[in-house]
């Protein structure tokens, strides 16, 4: 099988939120298995979160949430020529970034990672 890498590129602003989102969904669920349920397509999840993890600052910057944010609003500006509410009703968006810092270990610490990264 040929194994050639694929390069797939993105903006700063789509990676940031694609990271922050990957991050969510695998978070919501005890195990990756109650999300994606054949184990093939966890590899790539794993190489792209990985990789989004070692190549954004943005995820260890004491301020993640707005600058999530602005970036989501500018993803929207470009698709939709102007903000546009994605946001479910009654979902918060405020708490989801500070989980993510959490998790990684990022929360409050001045951008410095715990993971020794």
């Amino acid at each position: 099988m040929d194994e050639e890498a694929i390069t797939i590129k993105l903006t700063r602003d789509q990676a940031f939120v694609l990271s922050d989102w990957l991050y969510q969904v695998m978070a919501q669920s005890d195990d990756l298995e109650g999300i994606v349920h054949d184990r093939a397509v966890w590899s790539p999840i794993y190489t792209i979160t990985g990789t989004l993890d070692k190549t954004l600052s943005e995820i260890f910057m004491p301020d993640y949430g707005p600058r999530l944010e602005a970036a989501k609003e500018r993803l929207r500006a470009d698709l939709y020529g102007g903000a546009d509410e994605s946001t479910a009703p009654g979902q918060d968006t405020t708490d989801a970034p500070q989980a993510h810092q959490i998790e990684r270990g990022t929360a409050g610490n001045r951008g410095e990672s715990n993971r020794g990264r």
